[in-house]
Order: structure tokens, then C-alpha cells, then sequence
């Protein structure tokens, strides 16, 4: 279609101020209707980005972990209400720190269980590493101290979980939003559930059927060549490579990331994508009941969770089951759907998905800082206006 040819000026003038290269895909009611590649793979080799690129997606892992979920889920395996001490048992009787009116913290029992969906909406109380909180801070010493005693390349997802559900949640389960390792603990939970390692499983019931060929957690080496280079971007706009965070790709590695482990091409993304855009069905293969993937795409959050967020960009957005929804399109300043969904990864990556449309888009770059809250939006304009 010749109206999608426009977003072709718009992903230039992000090579132009922002990283060495970018891909960009749209599916429409089952054809693509748009696919362009700009700029370097590797600015030092001036290898060009191609449609075999492989990207690190990051949290698009997160969408990918949330469907494997539910096709458990669609198997009678659990009920998204399910307490997580039922699969999960270091989960049972779980603390929270809570801070009294004098600022003084202490732990305390909680006062309900996590349950299998508070995984799924990032309202467990887990967090990722940091200095936020005082959950923050324990998680990020629990790791350091495993990396420093066992090595980062032995941690696994079953290790994570036993190490999350010793150190008190942020907060009662079900009453706030944070950001956090529980896609990760998504991914335990389908291990107990469905007998096979995550990786197994995924490729098994989504990449094979998909014919998701460079979709994996760790890079075989005859494919190392395809990786896309990852650049830090100063102030002034020079970029310096990074691989300082591709250890857990490599063959010896075992952490299999449902938070943001995958890499995965521009195709390989986009039929995943599109098969959601499409009712959970591509090709004659079936992944995903439609009414699990409306299910998905609705809002989860009560409004005093809402807004869950603090970036600007994903105003008018609620959050699903893995997934930021578009609720109120007026308030996002955006020509989208109701319904519409998906999400991003640390490096730019960026997925979209439009069950009313049909349509999928997903867009691939690596560079940190990445510019999401310039870049996705105006993609996401440039897109529905070309319908």
C-alpha cells in the first residue's frame, strides 16, 4: 500500500539523530504492507541492516512469556485467580516491607497471596534490582551475591524464583504497579507446569508452529554473525558499541529470561505479532483462542492503580495481561484503536497490535539510551494514518 510509504522519511530521520540502523515491518488483514531496513547492523563494518537481522527485544520477551502462559491457561492448567503458592510453593506466606507513618520500616506478613494474574499484570510486589526501594536493594544484593558465589551464567529461572520469594515484596500484592522480574516468574511457573524447560516450551508451542526460525535465547554460532551491534549513544550523538549485557545469550548461559531474554528478527517478530492481530490463528496454525486475546487486551488495573506508569508517552494506556492497552485515545493524542496493544524493549524494540484492524507493526533498533518516548508514538501516528 502506497499510504505506508511515508513512515520510510520518518525511520531515516531516526538514523539521522539516533541510532545506526533500524527495520520497521506492517502487516495488514494478512499481507505486509510495508517492510524497510536503514542504516548499519554494525557502523564499525558498515554491514548493513537486512531482513535477517538479529535483534535483542528485551521486554518483547515480555509479550512472548505471556501467550506461552495462556496457552496453558486455554489447557484448564490454572485460572488466572489461582494463588501462586499452589504451583509455585516458596511463594506461600509471602512478607511485605511496609514503612509506619515515622518513616521506620518493617516486614510483615501479607495479608493475601500472590496470585498467578498479579504475575501477569505486574502487581506482585516483585521488583527488578535497583535502589527505589527497599525491595529494590535486597534483590540487587541477592543477585550480586549469586554472581559472586555461583557465577551469572548458573543462575536459573527456578533459582530466581526461590531467590525473589525470600526477600519481602514492595508492596501487597494487587494494590499498586511496578515494573519487575514477575514475567521472569511467568516463566517458572510454565516449567512446573508444563514439564519442559521455558525455552523448550516456547519453541515447542509458538516458534516452531510459527516457523519462528531466529527466535532464541541463546545465539547458536553459525548465526553470531547476524547479531545486530548495540550502541550507547552520548549527548552529542556518538555511539559506542556495547556488549557488556550479552553473556546470558551465550551457548553455556541457563537464565532463560521471560522478562527480556529473546532475540528474534524483524519476520520472525512480526508473524508472532500478526497472529495475535489475527485472532491467535496464522497460516492455518492455531496458537491462541480469540477470547484469550481479548481477555489479553483489556484492562486489568483498577482505576487506583491507574495510571500505573510515569512515562508521559503511554498516557491513555492501561495494562493487560503483559501488555499496555489503549483505553482512552484522547488522552494519548493518538489516532489508534480502542484495544489496541503491545509493548517495547530496553533497546527500542517495539511491537504493536490491532485485533479490530488486523494489523501488527513492529519496529527493531539498538541503542541505549533509546528515544521510545520519541520514536513509537509518531510511529504509531504515521501508521494508522496510512489505513
Amino acid at each position: 500500500m502506497k499510504s505506508f510509504e511515508k513512515l520510510h522519511p520518518l525511520l531515516k530521520s531516526f538514523v539521522e539523530k539516533g541510532p545506526a540502523g533500524c527495520a520497521c515491518a506492517v502487516t495488514y488483514q494478512g499481507k505486509t504492507v510495508f517492510e524497510d531496513y536503514i542504516g548499519y547492523a554494525d557502523l564499525e563494518t558498515e554491514k548493513p541492516i537486512l531482513s535477517d537481522t538479529i535483534y535483542r527485544i528485551y521486554s518483547n520477551t515480555k509479550v512472548v512469556t505471556c501467550v506461552a502462559a495462556l496457552i496453558l491457561y486455554e489447557r484448564g492448567l490454572f485460572l488466572l485467580n489461582d494463588p501462586l503458592e499452589e504451583y509455585l510453593p516458596e511463594f506461600k506466606e509471602p512478607k511485605v516491607y511496609h514503612r509506619n507513618k515515622n518513616g521506620e520500616l518493617s516486614i510483615l506478613p501479607s495479608s493475601k497471596s500472590i496470585r498467578v494474574k498479579d504475575l501477569f499484570m505486574m502487581t506482585s510486589g516483585l521488583t527488578y534490582g535497583g535502589d527505589g526501594n527497599e525491595t529494590e536493594r535486597q534483590v540487587k544484593l541477592a543477585l550480586n551475591n549469586f554472581n559472586n558465589d555461583k557465577g551469572s551464567v548458573n543462575l536459573d529461572v527456578r533459582a530466581l524464583s526461590q531467590m525473589l520469594s525470600e526477600i519481602p515484596l514492595a508492596f501487597e500484592p494487587g494494590t499498586q504497579w511496578q515494573y519487575g522480574y514477575s514475567h521472569d516468574i511467568l516463566g517458572a511457573l510454565i516449567e512446573v507446569l508444563s514439564g519442559k524447560s521455558f525455552g523448550q516450551f516456547l519453541k515447542d508451542e509458538i516458534f516452531d508452529p510459527l516457523e519462528m526460525k531466529d527466535t532464541f535465547f541463546k545465539i547458536p554460532e553459525e548465526k553470531k554473525e547476524r547479531l545486530c551491534s548495540l550502541y550507547n549513544r552520548s549527548e552529542n550523538g556518538e555511539l559506542t558499541k556495547n556488549s557488556l549485557m550479552d553473556e546470558n545469550y551465550q551457548l553455556g548461559a541457563k537464565f532463560e529470561s521471560g522478562g527480556g531474554g529473546l532475540l528474534s528478527t524483524l519476520g520472525d517478530y512480526s508473524r508472532f505479532a500478526h497472529m495475535l492481530a489475527n485472532g491467535g490463528e496464522l497460516n492455518g496454525v492455531n496458537i491462541l483462542g480469540r477470547k484469550t486475546i481479548e481477555l489479553m487486551s483489556t484492562n486489568h488495573l483498577q482505576p487506583d492503580v491507574l495510571p500505573y506508569f510515569n512515562w508521559d508517552y503511554l498516557k491513555g494506556y492501561g495494562y493487560g495481561l503483559g501488555v499496555r492497552v489503549m483505553m482512552n485515545p484522547p488522552l494519548a493524542g493518538s489516532n489508534s484503536s480502542i484495544g489496541e496493544f503491545g509493548w517495547c524493549g530496553l533497546a527500542g524494540t517495539w511491537v504493536l497490535i490491532d485485533p479490530k484492524e488486523k494489523l501488527s507493526a513492529v519496529y527493531m533498533q539498538q541503542m541505549l539510551p533509546n528515544f521510545e518516548a520519541y520514536h513509537h508514538p509518531r510511529l504509531r501516528s504515521v501508521i494508522y494514518s496510512s489505513l
